[in-house]
This record gives structure tokens, C-alpha cells and sequence, in this order.
């Protein structure tokens, strides 16, 4: 019996069993999205904010052996748990799908060190990768720097315009985080400037690229929304700890915030966020 694409893939991504329910779930949404996109077999694709090689694996899939996966992060090899980004990366590449890929980190794609010709790849992707992002003039000067490169852009976030109360406690625990970011000179936080569809769609077409499809996607089992939950709680605990170079009243805020986001998980459930997703060209 033939293996599925998910299953291919996580075998790819060389996880071990307790690991594997996870990634199934999160490779499953990535093959959604990537179907959205349009990904065909063939295409020669940049990756900005690559991580650890979710979306990666995907595309290499998709891709096929005629095709080839760039994937580009800031990002130290050894970010991330319960694997590093380099760990992860070092497996992917020595699986079926490592020919088709090449990943590298550290790697500022605003330095005039990277450079690549006209039209050089057909699709540009950022997958779940712009709240990492320390500002909207970040977003804007990649993706137009990119514009030069590639002949259609594939953008995914999430989207914080909810479509149901279960998804409340995720929207609440990113937007402490968001505050928090603000006072911070130095991060490694999942969410450091949060985008909504609408500025995205404006940085895009600033940037020069044309907006030609926009779609939601809701994937209610992805895990995401209960990690933000937590990554909320360790903020607070840090701005609790001591945030000398913010306001005293941000944390008297984020205290309020919390018991709502308490209140909201035991009254409602953890659903997390849709994810919006914009094909342009």
C-alpha cells in the first residue's frame, strides 16, 4: 500500500513517535496551504523564515525532483526546541527529499550579500514567519527586495479577525505578547509585531507585488493556540520579574489580560487562530 504525503514527509522530517501525532498535524496543514498557493511540480522556490523545516518539507514534496526548495532564516542553527533548527534541518537534508533542498541560517536576506538574478524563483513563500518580524518596514523592504527574484509571492499568518469564541484565548495570548515585545531590545519570542490581513495586503502591494487571491483556512486540531497560551504566561512572568525600561501600567494590562485569557480558555476551550493566506503576483 502506498505511503501518503504525510506520511512520506514526517518520515522525512526523521521524527521520533512521540513527535510524530504533532508533526502529522502540522504537516497537514501545510499541505493545505500549499495547495492554495498552487505549488507545482518544477518550481524553483525561496523560503524566507524557513524555521525548522515545516513548510520546507512540504515544498520539497510538492516540488518533485525536478524543483528546488531555498530556505532562508536569521535564525542560529541551534533556536528551537525540542529540536534546534539545525538538528531538524540536518535530518531533512539527509532524507529522500535533501537533494531538492538547500536551508541557510543566520542569513539576513536584507544584506547586500544576498542577491539573486530577475525572476530567478517562481515563488517566494513566508510561511507563519512575519510575527517573528521586528517591524511592518521589515516586511516591506524583504518582500520588495524579493519582488526582484520571484514571480508570484505565497504568504501565510495567522488571522486575528476570530470566527469563534474557542479561538479567543489564542488571539488574547498573542496580543500580550505583542505588548510585551514592544519594551524588548532583544527577543526570541514566536510573536514580536503582529500583522492583520489588511496591513499585509498593504505592505504587499506597496512592495509592488498585486494581490490576486486571498483565502482562510482554519485547521481547529493544530497545536499552536495552547503554545501561545504558555508563551503568554512566560512573558508576563518575565515583565513581572522586572521590565525596568517599560511603563509600570503594562503590567497592571497584561494582569487583566490574563485573567481574561483564563477565564476565556476554561469557559470556551483552545481553538487556534484561522490562518489567512494571499497568492500574489
Amino acid at each position: 500500500m502506498a505511503r501518503s504525503p504525510i506520511d512520506y514527509i514526517v518520515e522525512c522530517m526523521d521524527l521520533d513517535q512521540s513527535g510524530s501525532t504533532i508533526q502529522r498535524i502540522q504537516t497537514a496543514h501545510r499541505l493545505n496551504l500549499a495547495n492554495i498557493w498552487g505549488i507545482r511540480e518544477g518550481d524553483r522556490i525561496l523560503e524566507i523564515g524557513c524555521g525548522q523545516g515545516d513548510t520546507t518539507a512540504v515544498l520539497a514534496y510538492l516540488t518533485g525532483e525536478s524543483g528546488a526548495v531555498y530556505g532562508i532564516d536569521i535564525a542560529s542553527p541551534d533556536y528551537g526546541a525540542p529540536l534546534t533548527l539545525g538538528e531538524a534541518a540536518a535530518k531533512l537534508l539527509q532524507s529522500p527529499l535533501g537533494s531538492r533542498i538547500q536551508i541557510q541560517f543566520e542569513t539576513d536576506i536584507l544584506s547586500s550579500d544576498i542577491e539573486y538574478e530577475a525572476n530567478h524563483f517562481d515563488v517566494i513563500v513566508l510561511s507563519h514567519c512575519s510575527w517573528y518580524l521586528e517591524s511592518a518596514d521589515q516586511l516591506e523592504a524583504m518582500i520588495r527586495k524579493a519582488r526582484r527574484w520571484g514571480k508570484r509571492l505565497c504568504f501565510a499568518e495567522w488571522d486575528v479577525r476570530i470566527q469563534m469564541p474557542e479561538q479567543y484565548p489564542h488571539l488574547l495570548a498573542v496580543l500580550i505578547q505583542a505588548q510585551y515585545e514592544v519594551y524588548q531590545l532583544d527577543s526570541s519570542s514566536n510573536v514580536r509585531t503582529m500583522f492583520t490581513v489588511d496591513q499585509v495586503r498593504r505592505i504587499a502591494e506597496s512592495a509592488g507585488w498585486v494581490v490576486s487571491r486571498e483565502e482562510v483556512l482554519h485547521s481547529p486540531d493544530l497545536q499552536d493556540g495552547h503554545w501561545e497560551i504558555d508563551m503568554a504566561l512566560h512573558a508576563y512572568e518575565e515583565a513581572r520579574q522586572g521590565l525596568g525600561h517599560g511603563p509600570s501600567k503594562l503590567l497592571t494590562l497584561m494582569q487583566s489580560e490574563l485573567y481574561m485569557l483564563q477565564q476565556a480558555k476554561c469557559q470556551h476551550g483552545v481553538k487556534p487562530l484561522s490562518t489567512f493566506i494571499l497568492n500574489a503576483e
